[in-house]
């Protein structure tokens, strides 16, 4: 589902809108990486409240629903770009690790890249990930 997104969203875009894809779980206050695709698996993981910037305060105060998203605009390098609520505690951030939201959002074809991310959003709002 999430693969099949980001399939979605980089064709849609002629490039990939996000090189970084990671499921985490912030549950009971421990954080941990389930799965993730992209060009720096050890350094998301060491630099990850650091990257986490305008967005950490979305991701650490759990008011935000399944489905729900939150885009940091000013998003520089690693910083993250965007998370997605999947289930209680998890999260699937995305990021693109060179250029920043306010920029792919320049290209006319941010429009259309979006469609795909907002239904995973919809999908997931109707039948949240759950972890055992």
């Amino acid at each position: 589902m999430i693969k099949h997104c980001a399939e979605q969203m980089h064709a849609r875009y002629n490039k990939p809108v996000f090189d970084e894809w990671a499921v985490i779980s912030l549950a009971e206050g421990k954080g941990a990486v389930l799965a993730y695709i992209g060009p720096r698996r050890e350094g998301f993981k060491k630099n990850f409240l650091a990257d986490a910037g305008a967005l950490r305060t979305g991701l650490l105060n759990g008011q935000f629903q399944t489905g729900d998203f939150e885009f940091a605009r000013h998003g520089v390098g690693t910083g993250f770009e965007s998370f997605l609520v999947l289930g209680k505690g998890l999260y699937l951030i995305c990021n693109n690790t060179v250029q920043s939201m306010d920029a792919i959002t320049q290209d006319p074809l941010w429009l259309s890249a979006q469609v795909p991310f907002v239904e995973l959003s919809d999908k997931v709002r109707s039948d949240p990930l759950v972890v055992e």
